[in-house]
């Protein structure tokens, strides 16, 4: 099943060819009717793909409600730093019209007139062809029509980030595409009331609003229809690791772990057994074999006490160590901070140096229950959610494979 990665949807920047294969076709139906957009995103079930899941017409909602005037602000986030997570910038890339698409029947729900295509820097490629493809829309007598619609002209620019991973969490892309470093801020004013130059702010992942412009072409019931098992949808998954057949996979939203895994990736690489999996990036928790028949959507997963986050899949198998690759994700996030919150920047550098002397033969006899002490500690001391994301890996980790960590400190 494909619909975002379907080969004649990935025309790259020419917008004739995208047109020319129904492209436009949804923001088409929404200046024919404006008011019906959210409703219609709401009965499709679309939440956001970028990571929390929020639905997606209550974020909407919330900026559509201010008052007009106030230059509101449209930004899709393209940030993606994350290891294990590569979908959005295929997508900005091989079919950025589909994501301006998006972005544009966003802006005409809520108001706005000004869109930000928000880049990874050193995806210099990604933010030429983005460039050439807001370059064509200028053009398009679409944009005219909308400005008219809203009552302001259209303003759609690309801008590149810090090139930070930190620049992804909304109040840090804020602070980014305002010129400034990307400090997280605390909430609230949440974006929706304040954000870009204190105006009213809807920010989306580039998965999220490129399924917006598709459901507006073929209306809520054909993405939920696209589901199995009541979650409604489709979802990109990146996946990687220790499978014969890693990459983008588009598959039904509830689709199993083990059809993911055995099916579309090819089974596990040099035959190895599979030992677990990195749900939704390296800041959630594992799964084991025991959760291979998993639907993947958001509510299964919350109930096995896991998140489908991005969508990033990072397979182990037998013969990985999870305590390495614990050790790689947690600096990671060490080396990430952005240093503001001192728990998360002293806390998540602890924890690195604790598992980095565990992992080299030099572990002493409290560090595991010092590392139990900082999965309590730890949560809910930042601003962002950089330090949960430490957190929660090193303790699923520590709970799930307990057994390796104390191997560890024997040997």
């Amino acid at each position: 099943m494909k619909v975002l990665t379907e080969d004649r949807n990935c025309v790259g920047a020419d917008l004739a060819a995208w047109t020319a294969v129904g492209g436009g076709g949804g923001l088409e139906r929404a200046l024919a009717d404006p008011p019906s957009i959210i409703p219609a995103i709401e009965a499709s079930g679309l939440r956001g793909l970028g990571g929390a899941g929020f639905p997606t017409h209550r974020k909407w909602t919330a900026v559509a409600a201010q008052p007009p005037g106030l230059g509101k602000w449209v930004v899709c986030n393209g940030n993606e730093d994350e290891p294990g997570t590569f979908k959005d910038r295929f997508l900005l890339s091989r079919t950025p019209h589909q994501v301006i698409e998006g972005a544009l029947v966003a802006a005409l729900a809520v108001g706005a007139a000004n869109i930000v295509l928000y880049v990874n820097p050193r995806e210099g490629a990604t933010v030429a062809v983005l460039r050439k493809a807001v370059a064509q829309w200028e053009a398009h007598p679409l944009l005219a029509r909308l400005g008219a619609t809203i009552g302001e002209a259209l303003h759609l620019v690309v801008v590149t980030g810090s090139g930070l991973y930190i620049g992804g969490e909304e109040t840090a892309a804020i602070a980014s595409i305002m010129g400034g470093f990307p400090f997280p801020s605390l909430k609230p004013p949440f974006p929706a009331e304040q954000g870009v130059h204190g105006a009213p702010t809807l920010l989306n992942n580039v998965e999220t609003l490129t399924y917006a412009g598709q459901i507006l072409r073929h209306g809520p019931a054909w993405y939920r229809a696209l589901g199995l098992g009541g979650a409604p949808g489709a979802k990109l998954f990146s996946l990687s690791g220790d499978v014969l057949r890693p990459g983008l996979h588009e598959l039904p939203m509830g689709t199993s772990l083990r059809t993911l895994v055995f099916e579309h990736g090819g089974g596990m690489l040099g035959d190895k057994a599979f030992k677990a999996v990195f749900t939704g990036g390296p800041s959630n928790t594992l799964l084991t074999a025991a959760d291979l028949d998993v639907p993947m959507d958001f509510d299964s997963l919350r109930a096995r006490g896991s998140r489908l986050g991005t969508g990033a899949m990072i397979v182990v198998g037998e013969g990985t160590s999870i305590l390495r690759k614990t050790a790689e994700y947690v600096a990671f996030f060490a080396n990430n901070s952005c240093g503001q919150c001192p728990p998360c920047k002293i806390g998540t550098h602890q924890v690195s140096r604790i598992l980095e002397r565990i992992e080299a033969g030099a572990g002493r006899p409290g560090d595991l229950k010092a590392l139990e002490n900082l999965t309590q500690l730890l949560p809910g001391s930042g601003r962002c959610g950089l330090v949960d994301g430490a957190a929660t890996v090193l303790a699923s980790s520590l709970k799930t494979f307990r057994a390796e960590y104390e191997r560890a400190l024997v040997g």
